[in-house]
């Protein structure tokens, strides 16, 4: 498997536990719970920028937010019990789809 996938996808998951961290930060208002939830973002950037030594800026940026949006969808369904419209899940597909295509180039 591709280096810069594993990177993206681990990035991802890390930076997708840093919002649901931020999201409860915004309910609780620690600033241990923010300062956590930043630590988290850095790390899961870490990946992402690491990710350029295999593949294009943009393009892995778009993978790492593409992936990162899918995975939040799936947290925020299961741990917040939030929903998504027809349209935004249309919007996930659409950006699965970008991710093929721009692994295809």
């Amino acid at each position: 498997m591709d280096p810069a996938i594993i990177l993206l996808a681990t990035g991802a998951f890390i930076d997708t536990l840093g919002d649901i961290i931020m999201k409860k930060w915004v309910i609780n208002k620690s600033i241990w719970i923010f300062a956590l939830g930043m630590f988290t973002y850095l790390v899961g950037l870490g990946f992402l920028a690491y990710s350029y030594n295999y593949k294009n800026i943009a393009v892995a940026s778009v993978i790492f937010v593409i992936l990162n949006i899918i995975m939040l969808s799936i947290a925020s369904w299961f741990y917040f019990n939030e929903t998504l419209s027809i349209l935004q899940i249309t919007g996930i597909i659409i950006g699965i789809i970008a991710i093929i295509v721009l692994e295809l180039g």
